[in-house]
């Protein structure tokens, strides 16, 4: 059986799919209802999460399979570090939320690098909750586009059909003891939250 983290809740999704704005939308919920949350990111904004960010902003250029160690380190840390760690944070009997984690790993440098060697690298506990966005590559792209910002190095339609395949496969690879919950990414932000929260309510 794969170890499982409780009350640990993950979400997933294209770049695009709306991952950010629930992290924050469903976080706000459950507090109102009187959980103690702890919301977070990958990659982090700690030292090694730093280097990551400057890789897909394109600040520096390093080999595929060293930025899929380093976001493989970052995890790590992320998990462990005894300042803030979602480890810690459990501990302390909270509901960590956390926007993308080793999934994205497999779905994305899995692309680039041979998804049996990221998956060695991310060898990491399984969360108990994980909330994947279905949301089409048109308006992932879309979205992406209305930011306004730079694109980020996978933020392109050819890779992000790869991205796409990857996470298709992932997700009939999700241990039965985690609790997958599909959301249609379509659906206007609100619906989106209220459906999560709904699903949530059965099981916290």
């Amino acid at each position: 059986m794969s170890k499982i983290l409780k009350n640990f809740i993950v979400l997933e999704g294209l770049d695009g799919a709306g991952t950010t704005t629930q992290l924050k939308a469903i976080n706000t919920q459950l507090s109102n209802m009187g959980y103690k949350t702890y919301s977070t990111f990958e990659p982090t904004d700690r030292p090694i999460g730093k280097i990551v960010r400057d890789v897909l902003a394109k600040r520096f250029v390093t080999t595929p399979f060293t930025l899929a160690k380093l976001y493989a380190t970052d995890r790590e840390d992320h998990l462990y570090n005894e300042e803030n760690g979602v480890i810690k944070h459990l501990n302390n009997n909270e509901i960590v939320i956390s926007d993308r984690y080793f999934y994205s790993s497999l779905a994305y440098q899995g692309v680039l690098c041979d998804y049996e060697k990221v998956k060695q690298l991310n060898d990491y506990p399984h969360p108990q909750f994980l909330i994947y966005l279905e949301t089409s590559l048109d308006t992932c792209l879309n979205r992406i586009n209305k930011r306004g910002n730079e694109k980020d190095i996978f933020e392109h339609n050819d890779f992000l059909m790869k991205v796409a395949l990857n996470y298709q496969k992932i997700l009939k690879e999700i241990p039965k003891d985690v609790i997958l919950i599909k959301i249609d990414g379509e659906l206007d932000v609100e619906t989106i939250s209220h459906q999560i929260i709904n699903e949530l309510k059965k099981y916290l």
